[in-house]
């Protein structure tokens, strides 16, 4: 494959330095979070054991891992988020 020289190189704009983040008390704004969004205080988001017991498979070369059923439930993410959009 030849590489075609014939094309100008344009510059790239500059990077945009992120905009700093204002505290909501300050721009006046409130977040509330729904009651099926809120974490019950009494369990852990996180399930730690089982988070340790992964590590030491992954640790020991036991941990196999599954493309397949992770394509399969990429795309029904992908299927519920769409649906979800069309019916908001």
């Amino acid at each position: 494959m030849k590489i075609d020289t014939s094309l100008k190189m344009v510059p790239t704009p500059p990077a945009r330095t992120p905009a700093k983040p204002v505290p909501a008390e300050a721009s006046g704004e409130q977040v509330r979070l729904s009651t099926a969004v809120q974490i019950n205080s009494a369990e852990p988001p996180v399930n730690a054991g089982r988070v340790q017991e992964i590590k030491q498979a992954i640790t020991e070369g036991r941990f196999r891992i599954n493309p397949e059923a992770i394509a399969d439930h990429l795309i029904a993410t992908a299927q519920e988020l769409v649906n979800a959009q069309r019916t908001a």
